[in-house]
């Protein structure tokens, strides 16, 4: 493999298509904005959702999907919620068995169908991968140490396309089960809203650690009824995922939480972004799910009542605090 495509050129696509680069890789990445596409070519910067990390050679961005047309892999970095339209449109300009790797967190909001289950319906000629874990855009776009896991069902492929990508400062370990690598990176977002607002209101770390272990088994509720493995909810792609999410302010759904448990409502935080974080989609699409199959996700709804339903933030915790004690497992 010598060329590897990037769907998305966003913060996360970048520094993945920069780690590609890193790896040998003559890598090209589609970008929706022209602007993007001209700042990475011309300055070896994303100074519109990268600003001030430079860029390795090797990459090129156009706005036109027949760049990536020789490309011996796709990583699909868009926004889980456009994953449908985009790859509907890839697909007519790239070669029919080409895998691609689904590095978008998220779930349909409007069909509750994972990325894969997507692509399964719209790229129904292509092998699926899934690339997920613990990662800032930043960190492993400057080429800080990063390891995530990278799930297909192929072993033959999977190994192909973990030492295509791999580096010392970019481990792939992998797993042939795609469901469960997704599954993590769905919920956490929600979670990552719900440890925001504990920080937003100064709750204290007691809290914070109490909330991502309790998240942890809604996480893992969540995943059996969509059969995936515990196994893998506890590696990388689920608890690393977890843990790193909701402990720093750079997680977007995280800052999220942490402005409303500040009292500020989401207009006026959305007006300050360029994107909208996934949780907020996450959330919904989640709850509803959970609430049909009678699943336990008692932090999951209350992020949903409060993003959706205009629920109280205080209130929200209250019935949290609130609720009846009972065994841990």
């Amino acid at each position: 493999m010598k060329i590897a495509g990037v769907i998305g050129g966003g913060a996360w696509g970048t520094a993945l298509a920069a780690s590609a680069a890193r790896a040998g890789l003559i890598t090209k990445l589609w970008a929706l904005e022209e602007d993007v596409c001209t700042a990475i070519n011309e300055t070896r910067e994303n100074s519109i959702f990268l600003k001030g990390v430079p860029l390795p050679a090797g990459i090129s961005a156009s706005s036109d999907y027949a760049h990536l047309k020789d490309a011996d892999f796709v990583l699909m970095v868009c926004p889980s919620q456009f994953m449908r339209p985009v790859s509907t449109e890839l697909i007519k300009h790239i070669r029919p068995e080409t895998p691609l790797i689904i590095c978008a967190k998220g779930i349909e909001k409007a069909s509750g169908k994972l990325m894969s289950e997507v692509l399964s319906e719209t790229a129904p000629a292509h092998p699926l991968a899934v690339l997920s874990g613990p990662t800032f855009a930043s960190e492993t776009a400057r080429d800080l140490p990063t390891a995530m896991t990278l799930a297909c069902k192929d072993p033959e492929l999977v190994q192909k396309l973990a030492e295509s990508l791999g580096r010392p400062t970019f481990r792939t370990y992998t797993t042939h089960d795609i469901i469960g690598a997704q599954i993590g990176g769905a919920v956490k977002n929600a979670l990552a809203i719900a440890c925001g607002i504990v920080e937003g209101r100064e709750m204290g770390e007691n809290a914070r650690a109490a909330l991502i272990t309790r998240g942890l088994a809604e996480m893992l509720r969540f995943a059996d009824f969509k059969g995936a493995e515990h196994q893998t909810l506890m590696g990388l792609c689920g608890l690393g995922d977890l843990i790193l999410t909701c402990s720093s302010p750079q997680s977007r759904n995280m800052s999220l939480g942490m402005a409303l448990g500040q009292g500020r409502t989401m207009d006026e935080v959305m007006a300050e972004r360029k994107t909208v974080a996934e949780g907020v989609y996450n959330a919904e699409v989640i709850h509803r799910i959970a609430h049909k199959a009678g699943i336990s996700m008692p932090i999951v709804e209350t992020v949903y009542n409060i993003l959706h339903q205009g629920m109280d933030v205080g209130e929200g915790i209250a019935a949290l605090l609130e609720r009846p004690l009972g065994k841990e497992f």
